[in-house]
């Protein structure tokens, strides 16, 4: 019930930190002309408290901002807090600085873990409380956790949540969510438990067990996924947009509402993509498109048409009118004319870590005491002989012999051969952080650079400079104008690499292509696109144009292999081949 009357949730995911903030009202005005009544939005920790007690939300964090737009365009608000969000966001959005302590328990009702999180919800429900319903504000239910149900490793954990939840003034709804894996175990108390699911038989089968558990009580669907994400070497995941009629068709003649997961997923700009690492280590692409009823750039689908189509018979009234799609350009190619080496680069860096043996990237002595969440970290030794060299590199690490690349240590790879050199030689190894594991069961486990000794010959390497190359804007500062030079016939590898990209009009939406480049990252007037990786299957990175200048623009790629002639730009975004969800 809400207003006294009865109330069905029509609901779209659509996450604030994966969108940029001046598209927020084209999207939630999208949102509101496909027949939707309520947004449901993550909170990610990670991002708000990078530093413990040092607190974000400026920007592209504003999110009472979010909520309040949300509330202008007339859409109430479902709110998931956390602390763990999941989300294909690094670490589920738990901040990597808990991962400090070697004998941390995420997830649980572990000391170092409830005390971070007392201070977090300190902060974070001081800003939410006001934005409740019940003070005039649109937020109608507060999510407690996520999916707990299929970790489950501590059951004083979830009333923990609850209570730390209400002794702050959360006073709405409260719900939880879960999949079919963890459904018997994340119901509670005084909570009403809802769903997340793809199929029809999935529903069948999760609805007849709530209705054994809860009896009598409003059924809902918290995450129908209207797509999936996808991971690099992989697929494009798509769902069918008739499938998608048929589901959601079947989940409302069910009696149930529904939360459409996500109606727009947007980008993992940044380093913030998660991974998964069931069998295999795989970390997700940057474009978070997830095959939703928006397209990453906010763009329309067969889905929103079916969609609108099916929400507007329900809703009695005519549907607003759906907005203008935002422009896009094709910018000309972009030849980079200058150049700057890794090798240059680091006599221009803050000085390094001096350690004894190896240290993991979170536990650097550097942000303050909080080490290192995001980005690359350079290990570098001398070594004196040739041999074999082994030990545990999370996730990816170039291996070099002074400047020559000689292979790489990863999750496969665990030994790499050191050829015969003269004399004292350097080690250096480039180690990527490509995404903490974000759903599953080892969490605790994602600590994240060199893990422990490494060993030439079986015996430990000693003696390390350890350079945190984490890519915030501070750390381009360091490169000013007279440090590039004109770009050799020959360059060497890893290095960044500028240009300007000039832009006579008012700027445009576009997608980067950089064919012929291997894998790396790209910096646009200071802002993080992403990772791009020519294995696939995303070939274009999304370059909203609310982020491009009338002038000059500054482009930096940061190419660990192979550098392309130019970077072109396109209209239109290429995720790769396609296969369809079962």
């Amino acid at each position: 019930m809400l207003e006294d009357s009865t109330f069905w949730i029509f609901g779209g995911s659509m996450h604030y930190f994966r969108v940029p903030k001046e598209y927020w009202r084209d999207r939630l005005l999208k949102m509101k002309a496909c027949g939707l009544n309520t947004l449901t939005t993550y909170v990610p920790w990670n991002l708000h408290e990078p530093e413990r007690g040092k607190f974000d939300f400026s920007g592209n964090l504003d999110l009472e901002a979010f909520v309040l737009m949300a509330a202008e365009i007339g859409l109430w608000v479902i709110l998931r807090p956390g602390p763990y969000i999941c989300s294909e966001i690094d670490l589920g959005g738990l901040p990597s600085w808990l991962l400090q302590d070697s004998g941390m328990r995420l997830r649980t009702t572990y000391k170092g873990f409830t005390e971070a999180v007392d201070l977090y919800f300190d902060h974070l429900m001081s800003r939410v409380v006001p934005l409740q319903y019940k003070h005039g504000g649109p937020i109608i239910a507060v999510q407690v956790e996520n999916e707990y149900g299929s970790y489950n490793r501590d059951p004083a954990y979830m009333p923990y949540i609850k209570k730390a939840l209400e002794d702050r003034g959360i006073v709405e709804l409260l719900l939880t969510s879960d999949n079919k894996d963890g459904l018997q175990k994340g119901v509670m108390d005084g909570v009403l438990a809802t769903i997340n699911l793809q199929s029809q038989h999935e529903l069948q089968l999760l609805t007849n067990f709530l209705l054994s558990v809860q009896r009598v009580q409003p059924k809902m669907v918290m995450e129908y996924w209207t797509g999936w994400f996808d991971s690099w070497g992989g697929p494009h995941n798509i769902l069918d947009s008739s499938e998608v009629l048929k589901t959601v068709s079947a989940i409302l003649d069910a009696g149930s509402s529904i939360n459409l997961y996500m109606f727009h997923g947007g980008t993992n700009f940044g380093f913030i993509n998660g991974a998964m690492h069931f069998h295999e280590y795989k970390s997700d692409v940057t474009s978070y498109d997830y095959d939703a009823v928006l397209t990453e750039a906010g763009d329309y689908t067969a889905k929103y048409f079916k969609l609108r189509g099916f929400f507007g018979s329900l809703s009695g009234v005519p549907l607003p009118p759906q907005p203008d799609l935002l422009p896009k350009t094709a910018y000309e190619p972009l030849r980079p004319n200058l150049y700057l080496s890794l090798w240059d680069a680091l006599q221009y860096m803050e000085e390094p870590v001096n350690s004894e043996k190896p240290v993991n990237m979170e536990n650097l002595p550097i942000n303050n005491g909080n080490g290192q969440s995001f980005g690359y970290t350079l290990y570098e030794t001398t070594i004196a002989s040739s041999g074999i060299l082994s030990g545990l590199v999370r996730d990816r690490g170039q291996v070099f012999v002074n400047t020559v690349s000689v292979g790489f240590l990863d999750y496969e790879r665990k030994k790499i051969v050191i050829p015969l050199i003269q004399g004292y030689t350097r080690l250096r190894i480039l180690v990527e952080n490509r995404g903490r594991v974000n759903y599953g069961d080892n969490i605790d486990d994602q600590r994240k650079g060199l893990i422990g000794n490494i060993y030439l010959n079986d015996s430990p390497l000693k003696k390390f400079r350890i350079y945190s190359l984490d890519m915030k804007k501070s750390f381009f500062q360091r490169f000013s104008v007279d440090k590039w030079s004109p770009i050799p016939e020959e360059p060497m590898f890893p290095a960044f690499f500028l240009g300007a990209l000039s832009i006579s009009l008012s700027p445009f939406d576009t997608f980067m292509k950089l064919e012929g480049w291997e894998k790396g990252v790209v910096f646009v007037n200071g802002q993080n696109l992403g990772r791009y990786w020519n294995i696939g299957p995303q070939e274009t990175l999304y370059l909203p144009g609310a982020w491009l200048d009338q002038g000059i623009n500054q482009v930096i790629v940061f190419e660990e292999k192979m550098a392309g002639p130019v970077i072109q730009f396109t209209e239109t975004p290429h995720l790769g081949r396609s296969q369809y969800l079962d």
